[in-house]
């Protein structure tokens, strides 16, 4: 891999992850289904007269597990979809009387587009903070060569893509279905109260993934009318945005006078600008009784309950926003709306 791949590359993995982390990434525990083996009555501590089992730290463990097996799942997918890949390129050569690599070389290499100069210098434009020094012939060749290989790679996944939908293929490999339960007690929702789908989300104000994920979840929310809704829950991340605690209490006080959704919406419409002064003249924008607003927001009044909320997400193995649970099934980042139709889409088959 060149170096400028390796620079690109990390920075799409920031992007493409979507997520305000909330904490640093922890050691992995170890393998899903190692632990589930066990008994879950043996014990795996004693203190004093006390004894742990093995199911009470599952039961503590019980987010961070499920992620595991998540994890371990979209791998299984993944090399299952690059094995069938290769199987039905064999085929498809074994058919023709060609050998893989020269069926490659006409129905991939040679149909894949050429990276147009401009293309090029277009890249070096868009990403010269992050590309390497060096002169510039050799910049550009690395930056063709990265190009091209994208677009090779594009050409190899339409191809295969095609085979699979004109051959014989059949999956059973199942993802299992990992829920745990999120309550929606207490806290603001948006959509029909009774929809069969509930969408709860730990965001945080200030983060800019949760910003861009509201326009999705909007979308959602349209896609679906009367059979999803979302619950809004706090967890703001002072670490990364020391003033979106005070947001969240300022989104808490403007429900008191029953507008906390129009209160949402402009915090995130004019985020990260969230000074005191800030939260106070939105809540004049939307012509709240300004007094009573400064009053709970200067007193804390709602300081307590968001941070029962960052406590109740934390135990749920929240550790970045926007985290979703649709139906009790996590959804991690801003993730395109593709991702919450599959989940929507399964949990209204089984409705």
């Amino acid at each position: 891999m060149t170096l400028v791949r390796v620079m690109v590359t990390a920075v799409a993995v920031l992007v493409v992850a979507g997520l305000c982390p909330a904490t640093a990434q922890q050691s992995a525990p170890p393998a899903p289904g190692q632990a589930a083996a066990q008994n879950n009555a043996a014990p795996a501590a004693k203190v004093g007269g006390d004894v742990i089992t093995l199911g009470e730290v599952e039961q503590a463990g019980r987010a961070q597990l499920s992620k595991l097996d998540e994890q371990r799942q979209a791998i299984l997918e993944e090399k299952l979809d690059e094995i069938i890949g290769q199987k039905l390129l064999a085929q498809e050569a074994k058919k023709r009387g060609l050998s893989v690599e020269d069926l490659l070389k006409a129905e991939v290499y040679g149909k894949a587009p050429e990276v147009p100069d401009s293309e090029v210098t277009s890249f070096m434009t868009q990403n010269k903070a992050r590309l390497p020094q060096m002169d510039e012939a050799t910049l550009k060749m690395r930056i063709w060569d990265y190009l091209r290989a994208q677009k090779v790679n594009e050409r190899r996944q339409a191809y295969v893509q095609s085979l699979r939908s004109a051959g014989d293929v059949t999956v059973y490999l199942t993802a299992p279905v990992v829920r745990v339960s999120v309550s929606s007690d207490g806290t603001f929702v948006r959509g029909a109260k009774d929809a069969p789908v509930t969408i709860v989300e730990f965001s945080d104000f200030q983060c800019p993934f949760c910003k861009s994920a509201t326009n999705t979840v909007k979308q959602v929310l349209d896609k679906y009318p009367g059979k999803v809704k979302l619950v809004f829950r706090d967890f703001p991340i002072p670490s990364l945005h020391p003033a979106a605690p005070k947001a969240h209490e300022a989104a808490r006080c403007a429900a008191d006078q029953g507008k906390f959704w129009e209160y949402h919406d402009v915090l995130f419409e004019k985020s990260p600008k969230q000074s005191p002064e800030d939260l106070k003249q939105y809540a004049k924008d939307l012509k709240l009784d300004t007094n009573a607003f400064t009053q709970c927001l200067d007193s804390g009044k709602h300081e307590a309950a968001v941070n029962k909320d960052i406590q109740e997400g934390s135990g749920l193995g929240v550790t970045g926003t926007p985290t979703f649970f649709i139906n009790g099934r996590q959804l991690v980042g801003s993730q395109p709306i593709t991702a919450f139709q599959k989940i929507v889409d399964s949990e209204l088959a089984k409705k």
